[in-house]
């Protein structure tokens, strides 16, 4: 579990300097992880299996599937009933009919990883297969994800494609009081300002500070049964210098067990206390992200969050296609304004498992998705 977390930051790197270096993000490592682990413990190609293990910083298929089933708790059963967060995932699984496909493998799937499983025609009805998986992400994240697969994507020669859905609605352990929400200044990379709405609180937070930056631990409300098998929170990131967060991303996903490193674990006094309200959206194909896979990356994900007084609403969809080719000293009390850019995580504390990764440049600005 801590080199998944090695890997989700790794990936975030990855990501951000190649397709949004000074823009806001939001993407889910664990949505990405899903469907890289099914294609390995399925795939018929050996060095597929090979890169995708050495890319997940993983010795066998046994450890990735070990991975799976202890992340597995984080997302179900759902605790929204009993008061705490609403967290669904699906996933869904799509093979050429006319490829041959083991039972043992439709076995593994369908009742290891509990996919939806379909064998269809890609030969004659490549358009119509892609609509559908359009169809399914849509459904699963309450209509928040549209059209995941652009148009062209799916083709004749795909064999397969992998999907996963990961949707996450949980309401803050303390909310903020709507009427203390004030309007103030956020300040951009360029020397320029916005003003965008400021939420703040007078109560003890989960603050530490480090050499260059500071986290801020948001934990959710828990349901009633799960005080022993989960807990989430949200992190935000926030560096000292305005123009800070691309040195602390670097270092972030160049430390090995950087997250774990990084909690705070104790509620500090705060002075001056303010986060922004936000929503964003964003999109990539990681073929784009990682040129030097020697096996096509062809990897979709759409991912929103949106957080206000009340809590947090994230959701993302990620489908991997394959075809026919080639600690330091907490303060008594201590500030946390975050009017610069920072970088934020959804993360089940128990297990570390991230499920959500994003940084905030302009909030309310939507990055192309």
């Amino acid at each position: 579990m801590k080199k998944q977390n090695d890997v989700s930051m790794f990936l975030a790197g990855k990501v951000i300097s190649t397709l949004a270096r000074n823009s806001n993000l939001v993407f889910s490592p664990a949505s990405v992880n899903a469907v890289l682990t099914m294609e390995a413990a399925t795939s018929q190609s050996d060095s597929v299996k090979k890169e995708i293990m050495t890319f997940l910083k993983s010795a066998s298929i046994d450890e990735l599937n070990a991975v799976f089933r202890r992340s597995l708790p984080c997302f179900l059963p759902d605790g929204s009933m009993t008061g705490g967060p609403k967290i669904a995932t699906v996933n869904g699984v799509w093979i050429e009919k006319s490829r041959g496909f083991s039972p043992s493998c439709k076995d593994l799937l369908v009742n290891f990883f509990k996919a939806e499983y379909a064998q269809v025609d890609f030969r004659s009805t490549a358009e119509e297969i892609r609509m559908d998986v359009n169809k399914w992400a849509s459904h699963h994240t309450n209509g928040l994800i549209e059209n995941l697969l652009p148009l062209g994507s799916v083709t004749c020669l795909t064999t397969q494609i992998y999907g996963n859905a990961l949707y996450f609605k949980g309401v803050w352990q303390h909310k903020f009081n709507k009427s203390l929400t004030i309007y103030n200044d956020f300040y951009l990379l360029n020397g320029k300002y916005v003003r965008v709405p400021f939420m703040t609180s007078g109560q003890r937070q989960y603050i530490e500070a480090y050499g260059g930056f500071k986290v801020l631990g948001l934990p959710y409300r828990q349901g009633g049964d799960d005080n022993t098998n989960r807990k989430f929170s949200m992190y935000f990131y926030l560096p000292d210098k305005k123009d800070g967060l691309h040195n602390l991303l670097e270092k972030m996903a160049s430390t090995h067990g950087f997250l774990d490193r990084h909690i705070p674990l104790e509620r500090v006094i705060v002075g001056d206390f303010r986060i922004p309200k936000f929503k964003i959206e964003f999109g990539f194909e990681a073929s784009k992200v990682f040129g030097d896979w020697k096996h096509e990356m062809s990897l979709y994900q759409k991912a929103c969050v949106e957080i206000d007084e009340e809590g947090t609403e994230a959701v993302a969809v990620s489908a991997r296609l394959g075809y026919c080719t080639s600690n330091g000293i907490v303060p008594k009390m201590i500030d946390f304004v975050a009017d610069h850019p920072f970088l934020f995580l959804i993360r089940e504390d128990k297990t570390g498992t991230v499920l959500f990764v994003g940084q905030i440049f302009n909030p309310f600005k939507c990055s192309p998705a």
